[in-house]
């Protein structure tokens, strides 16, 4: 295992505080989805005649800037990740973690915690990655000691000295990643709230007194983790792309968001935004001042030249692919994450409207789509096949299968489950309509299932379009493993989406009422 002890740095003290007082700079990002490149205001991406016209935003070349900026501030900084670096543009897809690696050391981070994504590939994927990193990779809540590739490289917690100070961090993954990602049989998760307080008595025991907690867990259960532990300061998160500020109306909370004695901090995703969070701890190790604020990387932020040469360089295998054209959109196809995992959504209609056409002749009268495996949204225009990519990065194919109308019912009732969270298996679908209220308990939400203009039929075998990661139980889909005649090896779905506007340019996206809040 590698261990980690970062070189020092000069305690920069502030005038008329008391000498003992510790000052800290917490720079961090999370759910980075390898957007390498800048990208537009529709998370997707960006060319470069708007970049040229101050119209993007991102990037690692901006980011680059950006931190050496802030770190130039600050006398005592450190830089960490909430996880989801992996998954998201073609550059994951020809790379993987490579490169990922490669611009994270650039940058000089000091640690970051395992997201969900980091499994999308399986442990041997993530071991490449944390093999090429110059920092430490880690996961509290997961007995990986079955798992061969990571038994003796995942680290629950780690130390690391700042300013003469010894700094406690500790990461924390999803709980329910063995349903979100393909982490294997041999790794298991755990609740957050133990897993933290057990890193932070030992990190306690060990005269730590400053503690960090790295969490790809949401902003929800980071509020339980602050509020049901004793000891964190700090929780940097991500899982749940939640922008917290204090000055952009767009924010779900303020920055930090104060639980307890506990900071809560979280940039958004995709490197839009650098958070960050200056800290005071007095000389009891008690944080006593937490302010800031994520910093927007647009267009006045300077790009990095020597970066910008280096991802032009990466992005040259990838040019045939994601510059071909291959439809185009009469009007922006809204696909993002607030509108696809809450109701209907107009790209959650155009993927399953294709998955339906893919397969109607089939006898399939359902499509569903989760709403979690939608990445983002397309402009009006030519559409590339870079920009499918990007709205559907993970390779899904076509999986077709027949179950009861029962069991589609239950699949409705665990898509909108955890709706407050904004929860990824949220179903986008077609060929039937629901309704849902989420003032009644998990379980009891849906109503008025329709299927072809009729009442759902509890006993009737109905057959089912979707990707192959719902239909093997991914985001909690269970009850599709034991679905008859189930064939889960069609075409890509992102190829599927793409020949289907193809055949209906210029695509004009739409919302017909097949998903209706109560």
């Amino acid at each position: 295992m590698k261990r980690f002890l970062s070189a020092t740095a000069a305690l920069a003290v502030t005038t008329g505080m008391a000498a003992a007082e510790y000052n800290l700079t917490i720079l961090h990002t999370n759910d980075f989805h390898a957007r390498f490149e800048p990208i537009s205001r529709f998370d997707s991406g960006c060319s470069g005649e708007d970049d040229a016209e101050g119209k993007c935003f991102g990037g690692s070349a901006r980011l680059v800037t950006a931190i050496a900026d802030a770190k130039a501030r600050s006398d005592n900084a450190i830089l960490v990740d909430g996880g989801d670096q992996f998954q998201g543009t073609l550059f994951y897809t020809y790379y993987k973690g490579a490169l990922a690696a490669e611009m994270m050391n650039k940058m000089g981070y000091d640690a970051m915690t395992v997201g969900n994504h980091e499994f999308d590939d399986g442990p041997e994927v993530l071991r490449g990655f944390i093999d090429a990193v110059d920092f430490p990779v880690l996961m509290s809540n997961a007995d990986v000691t079955r798992e061969p590739l990571l038994a003796e490289t995942l680290p629950k917690s780690v130390v690391i000295e700042r300013g003469g100070e010894r700094l406690g961090l500790i990461g924390l993954t999803p709980q329910d990643t063995d349903e979100l990602a393909s982490p294997g049989d041999n790794i298991t998760f755990s609740d957050p709230v133990a897993a933290v307080q057990e890193q932070v008595d030992l990190l306690t025991a060990d005269g730590v007194n400053k503690i960090i907690v790295l969490s790809h867990s949401g902003y929800g259960v980071d509020q339980r983790v602050a509020a049901e532990t004793t000891g964190v300061d700090v929780i940097v998160g991500g899982h749940s792309n939640s922008l917290l500020s204090n000055t952009n109306e767009d924010a779900v909370g303020p920055y930090p968001t104060m639980v307890g004695d506990t900071a809560i901090v979280q940039a958004y995703a995709f490197g839009k935004f650098l958070g960050e969070l200056n800290v005071t701890f007095d000389d009891e190790g008690t944080l006593v001042r937490a302010v800031g604020e994520p910093l927007i990387m647009d267009a006045t932020v300077t790009a990095d030249e020597a970066t910008v040469a280096r991802i032009v360089e990466a992005a040259l295998p990838l040019d045939e692919i994601r510059n071909t054209v291959v439809a185009d959109a009469a009007e922006a196809i809204v696909g993002e994450r607030d509108a696809c995992r809450a109701r209907e959504c107009e790209m959650g209609n155009l993927i399953a409207d294709a998955m339906l056409a893919r397969v109607q002749d089939q006898g399939v009268e359902i499509a569903l789509q989760n709403g979690g495996g939608i990445r983002a949204s397309i402009d009006a225009g030519e559409v590339t096949k870079g920009e499918v990519l990007t709205v559907l990065p993970f390779q899904n194919t076509l999986s077709t299968f027949k179950v009861t109308g029962a069991t589609i019912v239950a699949a409705l009732e665990n898509a909108v489950s955890q709706h407050e969270e904004g929860a990824g298996r949220f179903l986008q679908v077609a060929g039937i309509s629901y309704a849902f209220d989420v003032s009644q308990p998990a379980g009891s939400r849906i109503s008025d299932v329709m299927v072809g203009g009729a009442p759902i039929d509890l006993e009737k075998l109905y057959g089912v379009v979707s990707n192959d990661y719902v239909r093997n139980g991914g985001d909690g889909f269970d009850m599709f493993k034991t679905a008859q005649d189930a064939y889960d090896f069609g075409p890509d779905l992102a190829d599927v989406t793409a020949e289907y506007m193809a055949a209906n340019a210029p695509y004009t996206p739409y919302l017909d009422g097949r998903i209706t809040a109560k």
